[in-house]
C-alpha cells in the first residue's frame, strides 16, 4: 500500500514574504521559456503580494515559488518590480490600473504590461529572444504625460543586485531601457544587465512562424489558444523535464506528460513532444514496461493501469502528425514490453477479461478506502493504447503483435461495453468502478491512519459517492464509443452533478465531492474534459458555459489555471500550482474538436464543428513538415458541408473530408452549416 506520507508537503504559504503564496488575489502568472530559461510575470493588482513581480527558474530543476532564482527570503520578489524616482528621491507610486495580455515580438511569444506611475505611463515587454541561450529580455518604455520635462531614476534588480538607469524626459517623449536576465553556466544564479538593443537571431523567429495558429474572432478562445500554445512549449526544459503542476509537486507522471506531449504534437511542436516522449520511454518506463507515476515505481496494486496506454497512444499521434517512424523504430522493444505489461496475468480478471487492481484515476488508494476492483478508465486506455500499437505494429512490418494488439482491444472494448455482468455502464452511463463480484463501487470510505487532514470532504462524517466522475467523458471525447450513443447522452447527464457541487462561482469538480480527498472545488482540466466531449455531442452551450467560467477565474488573462479552485489544505498537502496539462486540454479542444483535424492511418481526417456563436475561424497547421492553411466559416443556408481544397481528396461526405498526406503546403476550406 502507498505510505500516505508520500502525500505530506512542508511548503507552507504562511511562512516567509507574501510572494511565497502561489495564489494570490486576482493574480495572473504569465510564463515564457526556451528550454533552457523558465519564467513567470506574476501580476497581482489587488494589493496581496507584489503587483508586477519577476519569477525567473532553472527548468531543469522543479522547485517551489519561494526557490525561484529571482526570489529574495526577505523581500520576495518586490526587487524585481520596476521603481521610478525624481532626482529629489521622491519614489512613485505603486503601479495603477495594469494591463496585461500577450502579445509578439517578430513572432516570439512576448508579455505586455502597461501601468500609471503617477503621470508616467510605463509599458513593459517581456520575451526569450533567443533558441540557444539562457536569457530573458525586458524592454521597458518610459512615456512622459506630465506638462514638465522629468529627471528619473528607473531602479529594478534581482535578489542582492541592482541595476539602475537615469534620464531626463521632456513633456510627451519617451525612453526606452533594456534589460537581459541570464543564468549563469550552472544555472543556479540569475545576472541582470542592461543592454542595447540587437536584432531577432531568424531562428528563433522561424520556428515560431511554422508553428499552429488559430484564429476565431472570440476573445476568449483566441487568448486561450495563443497562451496554451506558448506556454506549454515554453514549460519544458531542453531535456524534457517539466513539473505536473508547476510549483506544486515537483514531480512528473507518465500521464500528465503524455498528454502535454499530444498538446505539442497537436500544436505544432513536434521536436519537444519528440524530446519529452523520448525521456517518459526512457527514464519513466521500467524494464518490465511498468510507467512511473508521482516519480515512483508502484507495486502492482498500485500501478495506475491507463499509463501504458495512453503513452501508446500519444506515440501513434505522434507517428501520424509527423510521418516518424524512427521513433517506435528505435525504441520497439520498450514499446513491446509498454503493451504488453497490462496483459500481465496479475491484473487480469479471469470473469471478465478486463484489469484490476487498488488504486483508481485520480490517484486515491487503498488507505482511502479503493478497494480492489474493476476501473473503467484502466480499461478504456488500455484499450486504446493497445489499438495505436497495433497499427505502429503494422506499420513496422510486425503483422503477428499487431493482430494480437487489436484482438486484445477488441476484447477489452466489448467488455466494458457489453459484458453481461462486469460491464462499465449503467442507466447513468459509464460509470467509475465496479468490484470483483460485478457490483457498482458506490462508496468508500478512509482506513484509520489515511493521512487525511480535518476538513476535506473524505475525511467528514458523511457517505463518499465515487460517482459521477469526470473522467466518464473520455470514452466519448476519444471517440471509444459514438457521441450519439445512449451511453454517451446518459453520461453526459449524470456529469452535470458535478457543476457547482458544494461552491457557486462554476466549474465541474473532478469527481463527486462526497469523496474529494482534497478540497472542494472545481477543476480546469476536468472541465475541459467535459467540453471537449460536448463538442462530441452537440451540446455546444456546456462548451460556452466552461469558456466563459475558464474567462472570469484568477488565471484567464494569461491562461494559466490553478490545478484547482478551492480552499486548499496547505500543508500537509502542498500549495496549488499552474498545471500543463489544462493547456494540452485546451489545444485539444481547439485543434481535435472544434477544427477537427485529426491524423488517421489512411490521411487526414476534417470534421470541422465551428460552435455557434464562432461565425468564421482561420488557422494553420503543422503537419508532416508542411503547413495547412484551412479557413471555416458558416452559412445558415447549408445542410451539410462544403469543402474545397487543393490537396489530393481520398474521399469526402456530408460531414467530412479524408485528404492524402501532403507533399506541400496546402489550403483548405469548409463552409458548415449554422449550428444553433
Amino acid at each position: 500500500m502507498i505510505d500516505v506520507k508520500e502525500h505530506i508537503y512542508d511548503d507552507d504559504p504562511n511562512q516567509g514574504h507574501v510572494d511565497v503564496k502561489t495564489v494570490l488575489k486576482d493574480v495572473d502568472y504569465f510564463f515564457l521559456g526556451n528550454g533552457l530559461i523558465q519564467a513567470a510575470v506574476q501580476v497581482a493588482p489587488a494589493g496581496e503580494g507584489t503587483p508586477i513581480g519577476l519569477i525567473i527558474m532553472n527548468p531543469e530543476h522543479l522547485r517551489k515559488k519561494r526557490e525561484a532564482l529571482s526570489f529574495d527570503p526577505d523581500t520576495g520578489l518586490e526587487k524585481t518590480m520596476i521603481q521610478l524616482t525624481d532626482l529629489q528621491a521622491r519614489q512613485h507610486t505603486l503601479p495603477q490600473n495594469i494591463s496585461a495580455t500577450w502579445d509578439t515580438v517578430d513572432l516570439l511569444p512576448a508579455v505586455s504590461l502597461q501601468y500609471r506611475l503617477n503621470d508616467i505611463l510605463v509599458k513593459e515587454l517581456f520575451y526569450c529572444p533567443y533558441q540557444h541561450k539562457p536569457i530573458l529580455r525586458r524592454v521597458i518604455t518610459i512615456d512622459n504625460r506630465a506638462e514638465n520635462k522629468q529627471s528619473i531614476i528607473l531602479k529594478t534588480g534581482v535578489c542582492n543586485q541592482n541595476i539602475e538607469h537615469k534620464c531626463k524626459i521632456a513633456a510627451g517623449e519617451t525612453v526606452q531601457v533594456y534589460f537581459d536576465y541570464d543564468l549563469d553556466q550552472e544555472g543556479r544564479s540569475v545576472q541582470i544587465n542592461k543592454i542595447t538593443l540587437e536584432k531577432q537571431p531568424p531562428d528563433n523567429v522561424a520556428y515560431w512562424r511554422n508553428r499552429t495558429q488559430i484564429f476565431t474572432g472570440n476573445v476568449l478562445f483566441d487568448r486561450f489558444f495563443k497562451a496554451a500554445n506558448y506556454q506549454l512549449a515554453g514549460m519544458l526544459s531542453r531535456s524534457g523535464k517539466v513539473d505536473a503542476s508547476i510549483w506544486q509537486y515537483n514531480r512528473e507522471w507518465v500521464r500528465d506528460h503524455a498528454f502535454m506531449a499530444l498538446g505539442l504534437i497537436l500544436s505544432g511542436h513536434h521536436q519537444i513532444a519528440r524530446t519529452l516522449l523520448e525521456r517518459l520511454i526512457n527514464e519513466f518506463v521500467s524494464d518490465e514496461g511498468d510507467c512511473v507515476d508521482s516519480s515512483e515505481k508502484r507495486a502492482p496494486e498500485d500501478v495506475e493501469l491507463d499509463q501504458n496506454g495512453t503513452l501508446l497512444y500519444v506515440l501513434e499521434k505522434y507517428v501520424l502528425w509527423t510521418g516518424e517512424l524512427e521513433l517506435v523504430r528505435q525504441y520497439w522493444d520498450k514499446i513491446e514490453k509498454i503493451a504488453e505489461f497490462p496483459l500481465k496475468e496479475v491484473f487480469r480478471h479471469e470473469p471478465s477479461g478486463m484489469f484490476h487492481n487498488s488504486r483508481e484515476y485520480w490517484e486515491r488508494h487503498q488507505a482511502h478506502g479503493i478497494e480492489d476492483g474493476i476501473e473503467l478508465i484502466y480499461q478504456v486506455f488500455p484499450a486504446l493504447g493497445l489499438k495505436s500499437a497495433s497499427l505502429m505494429a503494422r506499420l513496422l512490418g510486425k503483422y503477428e503483435s499487431a493482430i494480437r494488439w487489436a484482438q486484445q482491444s477488441e476484447k477489452l472494448k466489448q467488455a466494458i461495453l457489453n459484458h453481461p455482468q462486469f460491464a462499465m455502464v449503467d442507466e447513468r452511463g459509464f460509470i467509475k468502478r465496479k468490484d470483483l463480484n460485478g457490483a457498482v463501487q458506490e462508496t468508500i470510505n478512509p482506513l484509520p491512519g489515511s493521512g487525511l487532514p480535518p476538513g476535506v470532504p473524505l475525511s467528514s462524517d458523511f457517505e463518499h459517492f465515487l460517482n459521477p466522475d469526470s473522467a466518464a467523458a473520455l470514452p466519448i471525447a476519444y471517440g471509444f464509443v459514438s457521441p450519439r450513443s445512449s451511453v454517451a447522452t446518459a453520461t453526459m447527464k449524470s456529469l452535470e452533478q458535478l457543476w457547482n457541487q458544494g461552491w457557486n462561482f462554476g466549474g465541474y469538480g473532478r469527481y463527486n465531492m462526497t469523496s474529494e480527498a482534497d478540497a472542494h472545488g472545481p477543476w480546469p482540466f476536468a472541465s475541459l474534459f467535459i467540453a471537449r466531449t460536448a463538442v462530441e455531442t452537440g451540446e455546444f452551450e456546456k462548451v460556452w458555459r466552461v469558456i466563459n467560467w475558464l474567462g472570469k477565474i484568477s488565471g484567464s488573462r494569461s491562461g494559466s489555471w490553478f490545478e484547482m479552485y478551492g480552499p486548499r489544505v496547505a500543508p500537509p498537502y502542498p500549495q496549488v500550482g499552474i498545471t500543463p496539462w489544462t493547456w494540452a486540454e485546451m489545444i485539444l479542444l481547439m485543434v481535435h474538436h472544434i477544427v477537427g483535424f485529426r491524423p488517421e492511418a489512411e490521411g487526414i481526417r476534417f470534421m470541422p464543428r465551428l460552435l455557434p456563436r464562432l461565425s468564421t475561424l482561420r488557422c494553420q497547421i503543422s503537419i508532416r513538415g508542411y503547413m495547412g492553411n484551412i479557413e471555416i466559416e458558416q452559412d445558415e443556408g447549408l445542410s451539410e458541408v462544403r469543402f474545397e481544397t487543393d490537396a489530393e481528396v481520398i474521399l469526402s461526405d456530408s460531414v467530412s473530408i479524408l485528404l492524402a498526406y501532403p507533399q506541400k503546403d496546402f489550403k483548405l476550406k469548409a463552409v458548415v452549416p449554422a449550428l444553433e
